[in-house]
């Protein structure tokens, strides 16, 4: 099972209150947020965009290696862990956007959108590009810890 979830590192900055958010993995996400709250939340929105960044130029998404005790786990938001594996599968796929649009019973156009990483794409429809592709969409909940 893949999931998207990196190990980050939370400094202070250097302005009273703000906390700045690095991935060793990801060094492309950089962000910061006033107090550890707000940079959590935008820690998972700069790695998310991050991560869309690789499909779009083409290239594998890093694989989360950091280890530190230091270190904390920020998981990609839902809808951006979906558009990841579709993208992910459709890249390792040997399906065109043509047969995958007949397989959902799209029109081409629409394929199209669902593989454009700057195009958000509901649910479902990322559902039913999964189950062509030969994948299945699995979501769990954990325990959220305090950053």
């Amino acid at each position: 099972m893949r999931s998207y979830v990196y190990r980050a590192l939370f400094e202070r900055g250097e302005r009273h209150g703000n906390v700045v958010v690095t991935f060793p993995d990801v060094p492309e996400a950089i962000t910061q947020g006033r107090g550890k709250a707000d940079a959590r939340a935008m820690a998972e929105e700069a790695l998310g965009l991050a991560l869309l960044s690789y499909r779009e130029r083409d290239k594998p998404l890093p694989k989360p290696r950091a280890k530190g005790r230091e270190l904390i786990d920020i998981a990609v938001a839902p809808d951006v862990a979906a558009k990841l594996a579709v993208l992910e599968a459709f890249a390792a796929s040997s399906l065109s956007k043509s047969e995958l649009a007949r397989r959902i019973g799209k029109h081409e156009k629409e394929v199209r959108r669902i593989l454009d990483p700057k195009h958000p794409t509901k649910l479902p429809a990322l559902t039913a590009a999964l189950r062509a592709l030969g994948k299945r969409l699995v979501i769990g909940v954990i325990e959220a810890r305090a950053a």
